[in-house]
């Protein structure tokens, strides 16, 4: 038995099917096939009932999976542990990104290329998604780290967070504009065509919750991925955006003029997220502490 033929039966638990499970593993699906009937062999039990359109466990294979997990976590662990004895990072870290969030305020690119060159030897992996996907996918240990936007929901207990950018959600409406005033309340956008991100990421969380509490569903118009094509739409006068605040300098870049809600506080966060109910990996623990310091600097 050897400790690859276990991953490569976690993989395959894992996906329910070999296809996927060899995609993932970059590995040729019959030779993943014949690693696995190999390993059921030698335990002497067939591990998984290939009957179905997926692949399920048998019982045996329910005995041994914990098992088998417990042994894949013990050799990581081992070399976690001579690696920081010897001060060599290795290994691989999956960073999740909000799509927009990369700019000149908030430097992924810039911190993620310092780390690269510190510890050639780790390997970055960078996606973007939505806050409530990549929060998903940080708890299921998809993700190491993931910059999210946070709705103001409770949070799972084993997810930590650190919270680099806090600033108020305003509406947007085209410059030339003169039915709406400097100011507006949250009632008033009840019948309003509006402009707004997708659904799980943090600004649309918090929008639809204020909407809720004061006992109205949002008319969301248009969706976009980020700010800045919001803010292009709210000046074709397609609608009302709501983004996070905007200096003149920027409003007036866009073409729109910003406008307070005077009966609400809606604010937008954006924010590290990792998990905290099990060790890291000594390379994620050192890149989390990068992201950290970098953003901390910034505000």
């Amino acid at each position: 038995m050897e400790l690859r033929q276990l991953r490569y039966f976690v993989t395959v638990v894992e996906e329910a099917n070999f296809t996927r499970a060899a995609a993932r593993l970059h590995l040729a699906q019959p030779g993943l096939s014949a690693q696995i009937r190999q390993l059921e062999r030698e335990l002497g039990q067939q591990l998984l009932d290939r009957g179905g359109r997926t692949i399920t466990l048998t019982e045996a294979g329910a005995a041994v999976l914990p098992l088998a997990r417990e042994a894949i976590a013990a050799t990581e662990r081992i070399a976690s542990t001579v690696d920081e004895f010897t001060g060599l990072l290795r290994g691989h870290v999956r960073v999740g990104l909000i799509s927009g969030a990369a700019s000149e305020e908030l430097d992924m690119a810039g911190v993620l290329a310092d780390f690269h060159d510190d510890h050639p030897q780790v390997g970055i992996s960078l996606t973007e998604d939505t806050s409530e996907r990549m929060l998903a996918a940080v708890r299921s240990g998809e993700l190491d780290i993931a910059l999210v936007g946070l709705t103001g929901a409770p949070l799972d207990s084993g997810i930590g967070v650190d919270i680099v950018l806090d600033v108020p959600v305003v509406a947007a409406v085209a410059a030339h504009d003169r039915a709406h005033g400097k100011k507006t309340t949250l009632a008033a956008l009840r019948d309003q065509p509006l402009i707004c991100l997708p659904r799980g990421t943090g600004v649309r969380g918090v929008l639809e919750q204020a909407c809720a509490t004061a006992g109205f569903t949002p008319n969301i118009a248009f969706e976009g991925a980020a700010p800045p094509l919001l803010l292009q739409l709210a000046a074709r006068g397609l609608g009302i955006a709501v983004v996070p605040a905007l200096t003149d300098e920027e409003a007036a870049a866009f073409g729109v003029r910003a406008i307070p809600f005077t009966d609400v506080e809606l604010r937008g966060r954006l924010a590290l997220a990792w998990r905290t109910d099990r060790p890291a990996a000594p390379a994620a623990k050192v890149l989390l502490g990068q992201l950290r310091i970098a953003m901390a600097n910034k505000h």
